[in-house]
């Protein structure tokens, strides 16, 4: 099971100019949870963030290992070769009225770490 964390990352993957409504959206979680994960992500190294404009476009750094000891040894590259860049059931980045199945999903512990 992956955290808020996996799964923002995830969104980013599969489209680096998403814009923090359809991350919190697509996630389950509220915008300023969004905006905390890519604050989160980006001071970790996971991503870079650029402006573009009025747009805000994200890139993964896929060679990043992940923090955790059991885990650091793997780079954040594999796990996104496993899981992404496929479409999640639910809306799409432009956004429609149905409500995604993750937001039933209980919200993240304080304090979480990364991925």
């Amino acid at each position: 099971m992956l955290s808020n964390h996996g799964h923002v990352l995830l969104v980013v993957a599969r489209g680096g100019d998403v814009r923090v409504s359809d991350i919190a959206a697509l996630v389950g979680i509220t915008e300023r949870a969004a905006l905390m994960i890519l604050k989160d992500l980006e001071e970790a190294g996971f991503i870079t963030r650029r402006k573009q404009g009025r747009r805000t476009h994200y890139t993964i750094d896929e060679h990043q290992h992940f923090r955790h000891p059991t885990l650091s040894a793997h780079e954040i590259g594999e796990l996104l070769a496993v899981l992404g860049p496929a479409s999640p059931p639910g809306p799409t980045i432009a956004g429609d009225a149905t409500t995604p199945p993750a937001a039933n999903t209980p919200p993240a512990r304080e304090g979480a770490s990364c991925v």
